[in-house]
């Protein structure tokens, strides 16, 4: 029996009805507090690329950088509470901002709602191309040479890799003064030139630039080394220990975003993380893939900053 001239033309209707609603969706924003080319923007380019399948709309990656992440997390504050404006974003600006700035703009426990998580990393130490030293030894050695004094590249003011520097600097008594970028990538750009002999920021940052010879990453954080970076010891191994919780990548949504929204996403997401070409991007990246919900988010978030609380009070800090 053939299909009726009635069927087809319900059918035609149902499909143009489709290709309607696909193309009535609002896209998503997801919004990163750097700018192109560092290693946030590329994890989020890899995401979004991925998303706009799982999830039938656009899902576009808006870079909103300045104060570490600081704009884009009050510009999510005020965002209207539907899931088309989300937060892709590391600890700094989610876990330590908060206990550095004294009025940073926002409050992440009452004006986000956590979506999902999707990896951890580790911090990581490294030195420019022209720096002679080819090992952390080598490059204290060789600070020291210079008269115990340097400067040392960092992301963002007042964060991990700030006190990084510092504990550094006193554990290995040597005068460092940490050199602010508006992210990574101008961080990355002036190692490359050699305009800065060492700079600290997260395994995704330095690991294409290391891989090419370019920089040469010395050290890292963490309990363990990194598969990335198998032949680079932690700095645990070096002596100094107390710097093992590892930071994590996780997406936030404005407070008040219905669940049923943020769930959405959140299944969305990990089933692009399932998917093994983006696992293998992530990972060759320097991040340890693994999916948390919102709620295993929640509870990461608030465990990682109840550290850095302890770590901040014991180092004198004092908010600015």
């Amino acid at each position: 029996m053939f299909p009726s001239r009635r069927h087809f033309a319900v059918l035609a209707l149902a499909l143009s009805c489709g290709l309607a609603a696909a193309q009535n969706a609002k896209p998503i924003k997801l919004v990163v507090g750097f700018p192109p080319g560092g290693g946030t923007d590329a994890v989020a380019r890899i995401l979004a690329d991925k998303l706009k399948d799982e999830l039938g709309t656009a899902v576009v990656v808006e870079n909103k950088p300045g104060a570490g992440g600081q704009l884009a997390a009050q510009a999510l504050k005020v965002a209207p509470a539907d899931g088309t404006v989300l937060f892709l974003s590391h600890d700094h600006t989610i876990s330590i901002l908060p206990l550095v700035v004294k009025n940073p703009g926002y409050d992440p426990a009452h004006d986000f709602a956590p979506v999902a998580g999707f990896a951890t990393f580790v911090n990581a130490y490294a030195v420019s191309g022209g720096t002679p030293a080819k090992s952390f030894t080598e490059y204290v050695a060789w600070v020291k040479a210079q008269g115990g004094k340097g400067a040392v590249g960092i992301p963002a003011p007042a964060s991990t890799p700030e006190f990084l520097v510092k504990v550094v600097g006193d554990k290995y008594k040597m005068d460092l003064v940490s050199a602010p970028y508006r992210g990574s990538a101008p961080m990355m750009a002036d190692m490359l030139g050699n305009q800065i002999a060492a700079g600290v920021g997260s395994v995704p940052d330095f690991i294409e630039n290391h891989k090419a010879g370019k920089v040469r990453v010395v050290a890292v954080l963490g309990a363990k080394r990194q598969a990335a970076l198998p032949d680079v010891p932690t700095f645990a191994e070096l002596g100094l220990s107390g710097l093992e919780d590892m930071p994590y990548y996780g997406i936030f949504a404005p407070a008040g975003t219905p669940q049923a929204t943020i769930n959405h996403f959140g299944v969305a997401l990990s089933k692009v993380l399932a998917m093994s070409d983006v696992h293998d991007q992530l990972t060759k990246m320097g991040l340890t893939v693994g999916y948390m919900n919102s709620h295993q988010l929640e509870q990461r978030e608030r465990a990682y900053t109840q550290v850095w609380t302890k770590l901040i009070k014991n180092s004198g800090f004092q908010p600015q």
